[in-house]
């Protein structure tokens, strides 16, 4: 395996760490003297756990001046491991929390088990350039029970054919209704120049609400799930006239032909099978996703024509362009401190050091390629090539995702469009929109969420493919603001005003 080596926003593929318990001093109580070892609750997303004091801990324990004591738990387990962790208080000096919607997490974030780090951040260089919006999304009523796990903002844009593009003679779609053209003539005009009418515009999948549309809905203006209205209340997303209107415009293009007819049933991997097979030219996804379907159709066919134009600046009329975040605001867990192991504001800094440390690239690189000559090497053109992919899947690979951020360094590839997706990732981030009820609580909203979203959810696929009309629609929703969802509208207004007022 090869990879080219820069310097910028990382999109590793990796998943952002997470939370983990095996038993093994993870004893509660205060600690007697100076901090000198410090115990690390992380995830384990690997089927094998690397053996203590091996090279990558060794490597960390150098960089960061250190003892470091890792306890391993599979993700399977963390649920169970986590919530036993908390009751009992058998926690290590940090402890990887990454169900930020988890009732259970906040509520124990909140109860005063935890050090609030915010005010510390700026004493230490790496903590103190955590981007503003996920410091926003990390924080719970405007406390910050834990350093944030760092993600790339704002993942998604557009994905269209070029080839398909190429042939019918169309430039590159930037805005909607550039994208409604080429949708239309990807549906009508024959793009892959076989003579039979077998392919669309849009190839969407069942979660079109929640991920594809609801990106789109984005460019008309609507938020993040939960966005801040004229009169500073919390409102639901999809209860917004720029949601609608994305609607509106959506559903002409499925009466058009111009969105698989029965999306509703699509599945994740029927839609990648889909796209492969040239079913569809435009698929609103992660900009990372061109060079998954580019594999999957050069799989299928060697000498396939397939190829994409990734557009990450897609604007609606007069709205500024804006993309909505899929990864919380760049935000993935905590990591969380807690008082019965870390009882002084010494040894809270000295925990906070250690954090920051594994953000210099030195150590990011250890956790992220492994130890040069053992695991990878360099050569002068900067490229990294793994030496020995087991020994690096064993020794390395679970490192990964405890990284306390993504975003140290990039490493560019060979393979087509990896670049161009971090690139445009990267230029994502200035234009993120987040959900402004991230950080917010509301007993309503853990409470009935799930079911007020799933009506919603059942009213936009109804009117999409035409089984109601938007008066529908709007009643709908209007029951839902009536009842459960006003309430949640409610708590989450008085949230936000007592965070703000």
């Amino acid at each position: 395996m090869k990879i080219h080596r820069r310097f910028g926003i990382s999109v590793a593929s990796a998943a952002v760490a997470a939370v983990a318990l095996t038993g093994c001093g993870a004893s509660s109580g205060a600690s007697s003297g100076p901090l000198e070892t410090i115990s690390w609750m992380a995830m384990l997303h690997t089927p094998t756990t690397p053996d203590p004091g091996g090279p990558v801990e060794t490597a960390l324990e150098d960089h960061t001046g250190a003892d470091v004591e890792f306890q391993w738990v599979p993700d399977a387990s963390k649920d169970e491991k986590i919530n036993s962790a908390l009751a009992s208080d058998t926690l290590a000096h940090i402890v990887s929390l990454t169900e930020s919607d988890s009732s259970t997490v906040r509520n124990a974030l909140t109860s005063g088990q935890f050090w609030d780090v915010e005010e510390y951040l700026a004493d230490y260089p790496n903590l103190a350039e955590i981007d503003p919006q996920t410091l926003e999304a990390a924080r719970i009523d405007g406390e910050l029970f834990g350093v944030p796990f760092q993600k790339v903002k704002a993942r998604y844009g557009v994905l269209v054919r070029q080839d398909w593009l190429d042939n019918l003679g169309l430039e590159t779609p930037h805005t909607t209704e550039e994208l409604a053209d080429v949708a239309r003539a990807f549906a009508t005009e024959d793009p892959d120049g076989n003579g039979e009418d077998d392919t669309t515009g849009f190839y969407d999948r069942l979660e079109s609400f929640d991920l594809g549309f609801r990106s789109l809905s984005g460019y008309f203006g609507a938020g993040d799930v939960f966005e801040l209205n004229e009169d500073d209340e919390v409102v639901a997303s999809f209860t917004t006239d720029a949601f609608t209107e994305a609607m509106e415009w959506y559903r002409g293009l499925y009466e058009d032909g111009a969105v698989n007819n029965e999306f509703v049933t699509v599945q994740k991997q029927n839609q990648y099978d889909g796209i492969a097979q040239g079913k569809g030219g435009i698929v609103v996804t992660g900009l990372f996703e061109a060079k998954n379907f580019q594999a999957l159709s050069e799989s299928a066919d060697p000498d396939t024509s397939m190829s994409w134009a990734l557009v990450n600046d897609m604007t609606h009329e007069d709205v500024p362009r804006r993309v909505l975040s899929d990864t919380n605001g760049g935000f993935g867990g905590w990591l969380a401190i807690p008082k019965s192991k870390v009882p002084s504001e010494e040894d809270l800094r000295t925990v906070l050091d250690f954090i920051d440390k594994l953000m210099d690239e030195e150590a990011f690189a250890a956790m992220t390629n492994g130890i040069e000559g053992t695991h990878y090497e360099l050569d002068a053109e900067g490229v990294v090539t793994i030496l020995d992919q087991p020994l690096w899947e064993q020794e390395v690979q679970p490192y990964a995702s405890s990284r306390p951020s993504e975003k140290v360094v990039t490493y560019s590839s060979t393979t087509e469009y990896v670049d161009e997706g971090n690139q445009k990732m990267e230029e994502n981030e200035e234009y993120a929109v987040t959900n402004v009820a991230q950080s917010l609580t509301s007993e309503a909203y853990n409470a009935r969420w799930t079911e007020v979203e799933q009506t919603a959810r059942d009213a936009y696929n109804k009117y999409i493919v035409g089984q109601i009309e938007m008066d529908e629609y709007q009643s709908i929703i209007d029951e839902l603001e009536d009842g459960e969802l006003g309430t949640i509208t409610d708590e989450f207004t008085a949230a936000y005003a007592e965070v703000n007022g």
